[in-house]
């Protein structure tokens, strides 16, 4: 195995970075965070591999702007597996991700190999080389590392050059390297969207709610996941989704009434007790009631004729394509279309000039 650098100063890291060759035009990384009581992810470790040299950089002992400056100098293409999460715990070293984002797990979905590999499966079968997945549960927060944390952690960014390589070559064979690029734009941009307006749309067991209540939903699950980023907690630790189901059907009578059925949440402390009170007290307008979309499997009759064929065509196209089915059209873009009758925004670019033409005719 390759032996890799611990950096935990400013210098250190300056001084790994000035020994890399100057031709080195990639980096493959990883990181582990953690985020069990929080809503953000902390970032705990950060791995970077470029050619032969592979550094674990430790992010709570000081900040490594050093290596922002560096990736973006050239641009340099960044190499992840399943990055959305990373990108994610890397937006204070990153604040617009990645400068040129190449994702594995994307590219082997383009290249034929399924849609969300895992990068253990992936390294084995591209590489045949077996990787321990026995620390994924560590508390990457601890120092010293143990021997099997440094370990596993240079396992993540090993092999991340070679698949690159094999995988960059299987798109452009397979002519689906534009497709790609964009959607590792995609994946960028997705990570700079703002939050759901419309969470309660996964919310499938209240298709059937009367128009005001699912507003109501709608409402309180806005002011959970705007408190819940504010004071940095989960948001279950505010509100179980029972518990923002429950308040909407059957609102509370009075504080001392929500304090009993809110009992036990972790983060719901009296001031933000007070607020979600007072929250609760405000009426909903009709116009947020008109504005208010149902869960994307309200779907009957028409609507599930026109869904059903509509997963006929893409399965048709995907097959035409040697493309996952999922990559091409996920199932929920589709419910999307039909309860909203409106393009929607994860079909557009490459997939819009594919799809709209065949599925517009069938919408009910």
């Amino acid at each position: 195995m390759s032996e890799a650098q611990w950096i935990n100063t400013p210098a250190g890291l300056d001084d790994w970075l000035a020994q890399l060759p100057p031709n080195e035009f990639s980096a493959g990384i990883d990181t582990e965070f953690v985020r069990e009581s929080t809503f953000y992810p902390r970032l705990a470790l950060l791995q970077i591999a470029v050619g032969e040299a592979i550094a674990l950089i430790d992010p709570l002992a000081f900040d490594a702007q050093a290596l922002r400056v560096w990736l973006e100098a050239a641009p340099r293409t960044c190499v992840l597996h399943s990055a959305s999460e990373d990108i994610e715990a890397l937006r204070n070293l990153l604040p617009h991700g990645p400068p040129h984002l190449f994702d594995t797990q994307v590219a082997a979905a383009f290249a034929g190999l399924g849609a969300g590999v895992g990068y253990q499966r992936l390294v084995f079968d591209l590489l045949g080389a077996e990787l321990p997945k026995d620390a994924t549960r560590s508390d990457w927060t601890r120092r010293p590392l143990s021997a099997q944390q440094h370990a596993y952690a240079v396992q993540d960014v090993l092999h991340l050059h070679a698949l690159h390589e094999l995988l960059d070559s299987k798109l452009r064979v397979r002519g689906y390297m534009e497709w790609f690029e964009e959607d590792c734009a995609r994946l960028l941009r997705r990570a700079d969207a703002p939050a759901d307006t419309q969470p309660q749309r996964s919310f499938r067991s209240v298709a059937h709610w009367p128009d005001a209540s699912l507003a109501r939903l709608r409402a309180l699950l806005l002011w959970r996941d705007a408190a819940a980023r504010r004071w940095d907690v989960p948001r279950t630790w505010l509100l179980r989704d029972e518990h923002c189901a429950d308040l909407t059907l059957d609102p509370p009578a009075d504080l001392a009434v929500l304090d009993a059925r809110t009992r036990g949440q972790r983060a719901l402390r009296q001031p933000v007790r007070a607020e979600l009170w007072e929250h609760l007290q405000r009426p909903v307008e009709a116009a947020f009631i008109v504005a208010t979309q149902r869960p994307d499997d309200f779907l009957k009759g028409n609507a599930r004729r026109a869904f059903d064929a509509m997963r006929e065509r893409v399965d048709q196209e995907a097959t035409r394509l040697d493309l996952p089915t999922g990559l091409l059209c996920p199932r929920r873009a589709l419910e999307r279309y039909i309860a909203a009758r409106d393009w929607p925004a994860e079909l557009h670019g490459w997939r819009q000039g594919l799809l709209q033409a065949q599925l517009a005719p069938l919408l009910p």
